[in-house]
């Protein structure tokens, strides 16, 4: 079921009380060009001059819109945060079995990490940059997230769609798949987004032990099945047997 919409911890409040006409497209640039100068530097080494001289602006400028560099980057990171932690927010009346939701689930966070490139990786590089009502807010929906999920995989190993032991453990694996990708990733490489999610969401997969047939279906397959023979009649067969080695079929 789909949650109630979250409030973001950071509100980009700045001196600037009333919105304005082109006021957003002015915060876009600034926080364009902030996540250009966090990815290059990091964030200790990011200044606000820097953000001002890459724009080529005054300093009141940004601080019409933003408090400071850290409500810079939190309103950076917030969008890819609450992306990637949403992902399994189905609606109520989705008919879908949970294995489904799961990779459907995997995809659609493999796909979320790679479009926010590169603030989407800020978190794991920079954890130490946010504000406590930051991590807060993130922590309530990273808990969520691996609420619904463990959930959907526990609900797909009893179906027999997932074969594996512990609940957390294989959840926080799968999911590691796109965390580490701050460590790698860069756009403009061999395999394009699309072709890395499908790559990444294959890999995530095995490691919830995705079944290409259900056990239970395996199991009760097997069990009503007579035992598998050779396709040749049996006259065929003898005939074969009776054939030296190397003779021609």
């Amino acid at each position: 079921m789909p949650s109630a919409p979250r409030k973001a911890p950071v509100s980009p409040r700045g001196r600037q009380r009333l919105p304005t006409a082109g006021s957003d497209e002015k915060r876009e640039r600034i926080l364009k060009a902030a996540e250009a100068l966090f990815d290059r530097n990091g964030y200790a080494n990011t200044t606000i001059e820097q953000i001002v001289q890459a724009l080529g602006v005054t300093k009141p400028f940004v601080y019409y819109y933003f408090r400071n560099k850290q409500e810079i980057f939190e309103t950076l990171c917030w969008a890819p945060t609450e992306a990637c932690f949403t992902v399994l927010d189905f609606a109520a009346d989705d008919p879908r079995p949970a294995h489904e939701k799961a990779i459907d689930g995997l995809q659609r966070l493999i796909a979320a990490t790679i479009a926010h490139y590169p603030a989407g990786f800020f978190p794991y590089r920079e954890p130490q940059a946010f504000s406590p009502a930051y991590q807060k807010a993130s922590r309530t929906l990273a808990r969520q997230f691996y609420r619904q999920f463990c959930e959907l995989l526990e609900q797909g190993r009893a179906s027999g769609h997932f074969h594996f032991r512990e609940t957390r453990i294989t959840a926080q694996a799968a999911c590691s798949l796109p965390g580490f990708l701050y460590n790698w990733y860069r756009p403009g490489g061999r395999l394009g987004a699309a072709e890395m999610v499908a790559e990444l969401t294959e890999l995530a997969s095995r490691v919830l032990g995705l079944q290409a047939v259900p056990a239970s279906s395996a199991s009760s397959a097997s069990s009503a099945s007579p035992p598998a023979t050779s396709a040749k009649p049996a006259r065929a067969r003898k005939k074969a047997a009776a054939k030296p080695p190397g003779s021609p079929a």
